[in-house]
């Protein structure tokens, strides 16, 4: 189910230019999405010849190797010409598209390595082999997983915007209903595609629309500040959380036509943006997004202040709170009043 989700994205994204003949799947009017090759022939004034094309989406399989990922030496070339060449990997295949790697927890940490340094800077740099090159390498990353399996490490957790819950339709009728989408789909896949084009396209049309307005959205500066305090008594580390979700809530805006971000609108995402990014705590009743929720209201709904609510944490955390300290002032006392009559060092003996 989960990667149907992903591969049926790709429908709904709008085809992109791109250079022919290029293997980097190069922009010809962005130099950072440019290999180097297309950016020399642009800046001498060449014309470059254009072809239309779906969004790229590759897929990373956890058995691939670092040379597969990252591209190395085209072996062929250098036995039949005797040159060096360079064969692009998966990350060259993924620029200006998207990176999908399923049982993403379960990736090798050698790989964990590599798209996390593309995935920071945008680029992949390539040295082996006599071979020195470095290409753009700008992509989406997305990444699905179970988490019974195994925990993903946090420097790459991070690098995920949104965190998505995805758990088994409960509805009867729901259940049925794709079943029999899935039953119509197999008997005649045309006419299925058919049936659902019409809504496919109304939903494409519309997010095209919220692309080319959400430049226009406008985030609150007292939202913004909510949105910090939020992230702060979280303890979220740096600030691609705070980052995160007022993108995502202008995307959300301007996906429901408006140019403006409400609360409605934080509150509706703020738990996707942050939910996995709160640190674990094996004494906390609540989970991430519980957690995210429950500040989102003492700040947003209740009108508390930063001291407030930090106040508050610190009284419901084990060891700090105020009967606590009152134990361990009574004990204090009832010490001294046993010790009462007897010398420093004296024992009063086995009762």
């Amino acid at each position: 189910g989960k990667s149907v989700v992903v591969r049926a994205v790709i429908d709904l994204l709008p085809e992109i230019d791109m250079v022919e003949g290029d293997a980097f799947n190069s922009s010809p009017t962005d130099a950072r999405l440019m290999s180097k090759e297309v950016r020399e022939a642009v800046d001498a004034g060449k014309d470059v010849t254009t072809r239309r094309a779906k969004t790229p989406l590759v897929e990373l399989p956890l058995g691939a190797t670092e040379d597969r990922v990252c591209g190395t030496l085209d072996v062929e070339a250098a036995l039949a010409q005797g040159s060096k060449a360079f064969s692009p990997g998966l990350l060259a295949k993924a620029n200006r598209g998207i990176l999908y790697i399923d049982e993403v927890n379960l990736l090798d940490d050698s790989l964990v390595d590599v798209v996390l340094d593309a995935a920071a800077g945008g680029i992949n740099t390539v040295e082996r082999e006599g071979i020195s090159i470095t290409h753009p390498a700008s992509f989406i990353m997305i990444g699905t997983g179970n988490p019974e399996e195994g925990e993903l490490r946090p420097q790459l957790l991070d690098r995920f915007g949104l965190y998505v819950e995805i758990n088994t339709v409960a509805d009867p009728d729901l259940r049925l209903q794709l079943a029999l989408n899935r039953t119509a789909y197999d008997l005649n896949p045309e006419e299925f595609y058919a049936s659902a084009r019409e809504d496919q396209e109304a939903l494409k049309e519309k997010l095209l629309k919220a692309k080319a307005l959400v430049k226009e959205v406008q985030v609150d500066r007292d939202l913004r500040i909510k949105i910090s305090t939020v992230c702060s008594l979280l303890d979220i580390d740096g600030i691609r959380g705070d980052m995160v979700v007022v993108r995502t809530a202008k995307a959300f805006a301007a996906f429901d036509g408006r140019t403006e971000v409400t609360e409605d609108d934080v509150g509706r995402i703020i738990g996707l943006c942050l939910g996995h990014r709160t640190r674990k705590d094996p004494l906390d009743p609540l989970g991430g997004v519980m957690k995210v929720n429950a500040v989102f209201k003492r700040i947003f709904k209740d009108g508390l202040t930063y001291e407030a609510v930090r106040g508050m944490q610190a009284k419901s955390q084990p060891g700090k709170g105020g009967d606590d300290k009152k134990k361990e002032e009574g004990a204090e006392e009832d010490g001294k009043e046993e010790r009462g009559g007897l010398k420093p060092g004296q024992w009063r003996g086995l009762k």
